[in-house]
């Protein structure tokens, strides 16, 4: 069976966990991270040098990086459907998973710290409004981009889905103020037609229900 090592309400294990549900794989997850610790374990930087997650265990097969993840996921166990066969089809879908990567997710940090995983009541930083209107901007970019198709790469669930249906759930259900985006709306009431998207994408990216558990366990 497939092991998976991370926590739930990791935006990069999300992303894994939603491509394991999409290709119905059997799994064994194992809360990694974040209040659950364990990343700096020996064995766990035998897997990940980074102690980072996630780390997938795939027969003899241990993998880290989400994206690259995803993409040994769906070229291995669904080539034809989340990995599209055709070269072209697979570069434009896979093009997202980059961009998300090296322009969206850096975006969206540190408006996430300011407002989600900031202190209750904390003003925002001083460039608070700069870097939202920046986060925006990349969230247009994805907006003009399904005004040409359904899915971000075609009229099916790809790899690229993967990388950005992860952001747009998060940047949807952050408490702050954004431009209006009827096709992105559509699209995220799209994606959450998959059963897999609602079972690993929607759920709390504060802490989490099992984070929760944890720190009542460690704290009595």
């Amino acid at each position: 069976m497939l092991k998976v090592w991370g926590r739930a309400n990791s935006i990069n294990v999300q992303k894994v966990m939603w491509t394991l549900g999409e290709l119905g794989l059997a799994y064994e997850r194992t809360p990694v991270g974040g209040s659950f610790g364990g990343t700096a374990d020996p064995a766990y930087r035998a897997m990940n040098p980074n102690g980072l997650v996630p780390t997938i265990l795939d027969g003899d097969t241990v993998l880290w990086e989400s994206n690259a993840i995803v993409r040994y996921l769906a070229a291995k166990y669904d080539a034809g459907g989340l990995w599209p066969e055709d070269p072209l089809a697979c570069g434009r879908s896979d093009r997202w998973m980059d961009w998300t990567a090296t322009t969206l997710s850096p975006a969206m940090t540190p408006v996430f710290m300011a407002t989600v995983r900031a202190p209750r009541n904390a003003p925002p930083p001083e460039d608070f409004s700069a870097a939202l209107d920046k986060l925006s901007s990349q969230f247009r970019i994805i907006e003009e981009a399904l005004s040409r198709s359904d899915y971000i790469a075609g009229t099916r669930l790809t790899i690229g889905d993967i990388a950005v249906g992860v952001f747009v759930a998060r940047y949807l259900r952050m408490p702050i103020t954004r431009p209006l985006l009827p096709r992105i709306e559509v699209y995220f009431a799209r994606l959450k037609e998959h059963p897999a998207f609602r079972t690993h994408v929607m759920v709390p990216f504060g802490t989490c229900q099992e984070e929760w558990a944890a720190l009542e366990r460690e704290h009595g």
